[in-house]
């Protein structure tokens, strides 16, 4: 890849990269789709990928796609590049490359001639697909929040993710409005949901565990959220996630600003380590990191 832009065939693509793990990508961006017809901003740069995807500028996620996750990587673009595109064909498309009988590597390309992205089978030996997507302008992003601890001690816990979403989905019942209360003495993350009934799920921390792995907190806080936007922070968790006994963390920022964040594998059961870009070894680096911020609902102050 040359240093130099005016170097370049003006028609070359400003990014090449392939993926052996299409499965995976599947999942983590299947993570952040909560509706049928969704629409996202990706973002390309010499460090990797990151889609955004937002609603009613009180639910943005993030999915992180790093370099080293590529069996190939080049991007000759200028800066950071951004375009919008529909999630929900970037996905479908990646579906049907995912049911090749095996399981070939794909290769991204942009932009095409009429600012496409581009993408096509590599080494399969059935059949070679190739598919086109068409992106646009991207909208701008709502809001661009700087997530920040209230204070010196962040307020945040780690729990399985596969609790977290069994306490979200048992929390749809009572209706649309859940509270998350944290308090240090004793130390209890609650989720209390009010509507139609009321619904209170606690975990306590020195209780089980195994069940609340990580609890920092040193005053009391409660903020009130949206369920339909807390349960999208859970709801398309892939069944890798949960097989794998995954963890998801959760903080509490200024504001009342709160902040999920998951870990999806992009690796293939039995798939042998690579040589990534870095030159590593490891198949802990296929890992594609998932991030949510909820705001809270206005009339909440901190406890």
């Amino acid at each position: 890849m040359s240093s130099s832009t005016s170097a370049r065939d003006d028609d070359a693509p400003d990014l090449v990269c392939q993926i052996d793990c299409v499965h995976g990508m599947v999942d983590a961006l299947s993570s952040v789709r909560w509706k049928r017809h969704q629409d996202a901003v990706m973002e390309l740069s010499a460090h990797g990928i990151v889609l955004t995807v937002e609603e009613s500028g009180c639910l943005q996620a993030k999915v992180f796609l790093k370099r080293e996750l590529f069996v190939e990587y080049e991007y000759a673009g200028e800066g950071r590049e951004r375009f919008g595109l529909s999630l929900g064909l970037f996905v479908d498309c990646l579906n049907i490359f995912s049911t090749l009988g095996h399981a070939s590597a794909v290769e991204i390309r942009y932009p095409g001639p009429d600012m496409q992205l581009l993408l096509k089978s590599v080494d399969s030996q059935d059949a070679c697909l190739y598919a086109e997507i068409r992106t646009r302008i991207p909208d701008t992003i709502s809001w661009d929040y700087n997530f920040e601890h209230e204070r010196n001690t962040p307020v945040t816990f780690t729990v399985k993710s596969a609790v977290l979403k069994e306490a979200l989905d048992d929390l749809e019942w009572p209706g649309s409005s859940i509270q998350i209360r944290m308090q240090p003495d004793p130390p209890t993350v609650v989720f209390k949901g009010e509507g139609h009934g009321d619904l209170q799920v606690e975990f306590p921390y020195y209780a089980n565990t195994d069940l609340l792995l990580v609890f920092q907190c040193d005053r009391e806080v409660s903020y009130r959220y949206k369920y339909k936007f807390l349960r999208a922070t859970t709801s398309n968790i892939p069944s890798s996630v949960m097989k794998e006994n995954r963890r998801t963390k959760v903080t509490i920022g200024r504001g009342g600003m709160l902040k999920i964040q998951h870990l999806v594998s992009l690796a293939r059961p039995g798939m042998p380590y690579f040589r990534n870009i870095g030159g590593g070894t490891e198949q802990t680096s296929r890992i594609a990191h998932i991030e949510f911020f909820v705001k809270p609902e206005e009339d909440d102050n901190d406890a």
